[in-house]
């Protein structure tokens, strides 16, 4: 993952554009990763860990009805994360995941191992995808980074 941050960092300085992350499942691993880069303040704004609802909605303004309605793990939550830590942040491009990373919490509906990834330019429309990741909880949660930081530089494209 380091090799993918610090590519991804390079890519993003040479475009001139700063990201912020929203992460729940991940509980700041992608900043983590990022911000190991040296030199990443000139390309890294910040990183919000949002692990509750209440989190989620005073963080990143994501709507009450929303997380009554389809839950934190959902196509609609992910882009209300990845919107809101733009309005959040100076940042220009953003990226958001929720999930569930086990080894408990999963259901028939939405099983361990359930991670929805959001990106967004500022000006731009939201994109959002649904994952089926395998494994424990670290497994879960490293592929989620990797898929986070993959869908970033597709954004850079």
């Amino acid at each position: 993952m380091r090799d993918q941050a610090q590519a991804l960092g390079e890519r993003l300085a040479a475009a001139r554009e700063h990201l912020v992350t929203a992460e729940s499942c991940t509980g700041g691993w992608i900043a983590k990763c990022l911000t190991d880069i040296a030199g990443s303040s000139a390309w890294f704004d910040c990183g919000m860990v949002v692990y509750s609802y209440e989190a989620k909605q005073a963080m990143l303004g994501v709507r009450p009805q929303t997380l009554e309605e389809h839950g934190a793990v959902s196509r609609e939550t992910a882009i209300e994360m990845v919107s809101g830590a733009l309005v959040h942040s100076g940042a220009s491009i953003a990226v958001a995941v929720t999930g569930i990373a086990g080894p408990g919490g999963g259901s028939e509906d939405k099983p361990v191992g359930t991670v929805w990834i959001a990106w967004k330019r500022r000006g731009g429309y939201a994109s959002a995808s649904v994952f089926q990741f395998d494994g424990d909880r670290e497994a879960v949660r490293r592929q989620t980074v990797g898929r986070a930081l993959q869908g970033v530089a597709e954004l850079l494209a």
